[in-house]
């Protein structure tokens, strides 16, 4: 864990459709996906705040692999949840995940790919930014 300072953005407690965050670039975080729609806020963006205790901070596109290991780990993201707005997730959708799953599944050898301009910063508390950008799917 880093000794990074938290922004005030992090304490943004309401929800937006303009990203109040700021991302692992420092700049205005982008959203992350509308359909379907996600983030701790359901947003679209991977916002946060103090009551985000899972860090939903890291936007991917999903991939089979990761849906098998979140899955495996207690958590499918797969089956549809109607009664909680939650359509189910497939390979190739975009979803803020929790910056600690992330990691979980970078140890594990199969982190989705990520989009660092959507990504919040608090990610960086979780791990580096050459672990992120080594799965980024965003740079030049």
């Amino acid at each position: 864990m880093s000794a990074r300072k938290t922004s005030q953005a992090d304490s943004s407690s309401a929800p937006s459709s303009t990203p109040t965050g700021l991302s692992v670039f420092g700049r205005p975080l982008e959203p992350c996906s509308q359909r379907p729609k996600t983030g701790f806020f359901r947003d679209g963006c991977c916002n946060t705040s103090a009551d985000d205790r899972g860090a939903h901070v890291v936007c991917t596109r999903v991939t089979a692999e990761f849906l098998a290991f979140s899955r495996a780990s207690g958590n499918d993201l797969s089956t549809p949840a109607p009664q909680a707005g939650f359509p189910g997730l497939k390979p190739g959708d975009r979803w803020c995940i929790c910056a600690a799953r992330w990691k979980e599944a970078f140890d594990a050898g199969c982190a989705p790919p990520v989009f660092l301009a959507s990504t919040h910063e608090r990610v960086l508390d979780y791990v580096t930014f050459e672990a992120l950008s080594a799965h980024a799917l965003d740079l030049n």
